[in-house]
């Protein structure tokens, strides 16, 4: 059950934020399965949810066919690149890098409502295609949600916001589609090379598609605040273990 609700959390600050990950994969340290083991199968539970928000947000992704193709080609290399890196390394290196990943994403969600500022002042500088720039970041942005991924959301949100004349609901709903599109074919890989604890990564996924809807529908209004410091709270959390 513990598990089955991180799942309905992190769909929900997915879809909304970002960051999901956060809340999934310290819970399935709690219970004991290997960090690499968890990461595996939390990345595949939590492709259902993006699914979910995807269609939620199918009204802010009209017309956004061509920049939605172009940037889902480079976070799918950029995802296959970060998922071969992961099962290539051994399992020490893992331990040894996420923590540092997951303490910039902590100071990433720290600052968000500062960055969504500074952002918000340089739009009228962006455009309404992506750029060489903008495709570049969401390559690097896939290369590390192939890996691990906490906050990859909001990395990409940052991204997309910089490069992209448009509202912030529409910018959203393109990172959910991106973000989804990393982990599905992240887990297509491990799926076939790495351990998968299927039964904490399906409470994962019927949590998460719950969390999506209720991300697009229902989840802009929760209090950043309040998100950001379970997330940090939760963060810190699986710092601690892994180290």
């Amino acid at each position: 059950m513990a598990i089955f609700a991180a799942g309905i959390a992190a769909g929900t600050i997915n879809t909304v934020v970002g960051s999901g990950t956060l809340i999934t994969f310290p819970a399935l340290l709690a219970f004991g399965y290997a960090p690499v083991t968890a990461n595996v199968s939390n990345t595949i539970g939590l492709v259902p949810g993006s699914v979910a928000g995807a269609v939620g947000y199918r009204r802010e992704l009209t017309g956004q066919r061509s920049r939605t193709v172009r940037l889902a080609i480079a976070s799918t290399v950029g995802g296959i690149a970060g998922a071969i890196a992961l099962v290539s390394l051994p399992p020490s290196a893992f331990k040894a890098i996420v923590p540092v990943f997951i303490a910039i994403a902590l100071v990433l969600i720290v600052i968000q409502p500062r960055l969504a500022r500074v952002l918000g002042s340089r739009r009228r500088d962006a455009h309404q295609s992506a750029g060489p720039a903008a495709t570049i970041g969401v390559l690097l942005s896939g290369v590390y949600g192939g890996y691990f991924g906490a906050a990859q959301g909001i990395m990409l949100l940052a991204i997309l916001t910089l490069a992209l004349d448009d509202k912030l609901q529409r910018v959203n709903a393109l990172k959910v589609v991106l973000v989804g599109l990393v982990n599905l074919v992240a887990g297509v890989i491990f799926v076939f090379v790495a351990h998968v604890a299927w039964v904490a990564a399906g409470l994962i996924a019927a949590g998460s598609i719950i969390g999506g809807t209720i991300g697009a529908r229902e989840g802009r209004r929760l209090s950043p605040t309040a998100l950001r410091a379970v997330i940090v709270v939760v963060g810190v959390i699986a710092i601690v273990r892994l180290l």
